[in-house]
Formats: C-alpha cells, sequence, structure tokens
C-alpha cells in the first residue's frame, strides 16, 4: 500500500509556492488528524535528452544530493506546523511531477500543489502541471495561491449539476474542518434564458426565473444542512456569471471549492472557464472537485 493512501498528498518542487502548498498542506493534515505524504517528483534527466547530451555520472549524483536536501528540508518544514502526532511520510520517485502525483491521487485524499513553481531548479510545478493534475486526478486538488488565511468563510460553487453537488459535500466538510460558515453561491446568467446575440425569443419573467433559482439552491442544500448542524451557512443567487462572482468572493474566502466539468479532451478542457478562472485568478486557495470523488 502506497503512503499516499488516505493521505494529504502535498507536490513539492524547492520553490516559493511549493512551500507555501507545503505547509498549507500540513496545518491541514494537523487539523484533520491525517497522515501527509510529501512528493518531490525529480526527473533530473528530462531535460537533456531531447539536446542529445550525456549527463556526467557527478553531475547526477549533485542534482540527486540537492533534491534530496530538498526533500529532508520540507519534511522538516511539514513537521513544525504539522506537530508530532501527524505520520510524515516522503519520496523522490525518479518521474515528471503530473502522472506521479495523478497516480498518488487514487488513494489520497487531496491533493494539494503551488500555484506555480518557477523559481524551484526543476521548475516541477508549473502552470501547465497545475492545471494538468486539477483536470485528472481522483481526488479533490487543492491550489494554494493568493492570501494565505484561515479567517473568512468557505465559498462553494453551485450550479445543480452532479459535479456541483460533490463540490457542495466537499465544502460542507471543509467548513465543518475549518469551523468557519460557508457561502453557497448560486449565479445564473441571462445567456441560460436569451438566443444568439442575447435576443429575446420569448418573454421572461426574471422574477419567476429568480424564484426557481433559489429553489434550485435550496433543493442542493437540502439535507446537507442536517449532517451538518455546525456549519452556518449563507445562500446567494445572483444574476452575474459565475466566474465573476466566485472570484469577488475569494478577496474575503480562506478557501473557495468548485466542481469541474469532466467532459473529456485535452487538460485545459476538462475544467471548464469557472476553474480555470480560479485557478489562474482567484485570491484564496482553490479547491477543485473532480467528477466521481467519493469518499
Amino acid at each position: 500500500m502506497s503512503s499516499a493512501q488516505d493521505a494529504i498528498v502535498v507536490g513539492i518542487d524547492g520553490s516559493e509556492h511549493s512551500l507555501r502548498a507545503l505547509r498549507w498542506a500540513a496545518a491541514n493534515a494537523r487539523r484533520r488528524h491525517e497522515p501527509l505524504h510529501v512528493v518531490y517528483a525529480f526527473a533530473p534527466l528530462a531535460g537533456f535528452y531531447g539536446a542529445g547530451m550525456p549527463v556526467l555520472q557527478n553531475a547526477y549524483d549533485e542534482l540527486v544530493r540537492v533534491g534530496e536536501k530538498t526533500l529532508a528540508d520540507a519534511v522538516r518544514t511539514a513537521r513544525e506546523v504539522a506537530g508530532d502526532e501527524v505520520t510524515i511520510t516522503s519520496e523522490m520517485p525518479d518521474e515528471p511531477a503530473a502522472p506521479v502525483l495523478v497516480s498518488r491521487s487514487r488513494g489520497a485524499r487531496m491533493i494539494v500543489l503551488g500555484s506555480s513553481g518557477a523559481g524551484g531548479f526543476t521548475g516541477m510545478l508549473t502552470g501547465s502541471t497545475t492545471v494538468e493534475v486539477s483536470a485528472h486526478a481522483q481526488c479533490p486538488v487543492a491550489v494554494v495561491r493568493g492570501r494565505d488565511t484561515e479567517d473568512g468563510p468557505v465559498v462553494v460553487g453551485v450550479d445543480g449539476s452532479a459535479n456541483s453537488e460533490r463540490a457542495l459535500d466537499t465544502a460542507f466538510e471543509e467548513a465543518s474542518w475549518r469551523g468557519a460558515p460557508l457561502i453557497a453561491v448560486h449565479a445564473w446568467s441571462d445567456d441560460q434564458f436569451t438566443g444568439y446575440y442575447g435576443a429575446l425569443p420569448l418573454a421572461v419573467d426574471w422574477d419567476e426565473i429568480e424564484q426557481d433559482e433559489q429553489r434550485l439552491l435550496a433543493e442542493q442544500l437540502s439535507g446537507r444542512q442536517e449532517r451538518h448542524p455546525d456549519v452556518k451557512v449563507e445562500r446567494v443567487v445572483v444574476r452575474d456569471r459565475p466566474r465573476h462572482q466566485l472570484l469577488d468572493w475569494s478577496a474575503q474566502a480562506q478557501l473557495v471549492v468548485v466542481g469541474s466539468r469532466g467532459r473529456g479532451g485535452f487538460g485545459g478542457l476538462l475544467l471548464g472557464s469557472t476553474s480555470q478562472a480560479l485557478l489562474h485568478h482567484a485570491q484564496c486557495p482553490v479547491m477543485v472537485v473532480r467528477p466521481g470523488h467519493e469518499r
């Protein structure tokens, strides 16, 4: 059984972004009393093969030494944050980051990444890697960006889909663990009710639509509030694009939770425009919940 099984898994690369992600993951492991698994995907030969350049043994050995030190330092930092009661394991596989982390996601509680890896000596956690893991992981993926705070509400986007239901379940759990209020945001757009070029094909009763959207959110919350009586819930129903609302709420939230579309195709297309916008522009950590996630 992998050390990642039932653990919070964090990917590091030595950059400041991944160090923030490491501390965030360690704090969550402490809060949840769950194990933490630190992954430093080490693929030093990847940059040499295309150029046809041989790698001298002493150069490779030096890269391994630096990698081992980076991982050891990360484990010490995690221990300082998580305390002695959290089990911390680590690994340095000789593979590219994205496939390693997607593989570890199969049994993990969540994957935690920094928003960018530029600055680490291997540059592991580039934006494209973060997007790829977020798109393909089989557990929730938390991308640590923006403000680093434990104050503020947990915010979740709700659109009535199966994906947002899974995100809503995860958001309730996160709010409960954190002792934070939950803000459930349902944003609906005129585009749902208008034709091409914004033309109205029929007379639209916006008041009736507003009531329907209120009912949709109430139905999504039904039962979940009863299962989490400790979580104070605020409902927000607004006529706007979801990405605009969630980005605005990220300015005061400690975490934004969103589902992903999961329609297939290339990595970026798996996420949808709202998830993509949050990964790149949110002012707080973002958690993407993939289709099929059942914990």
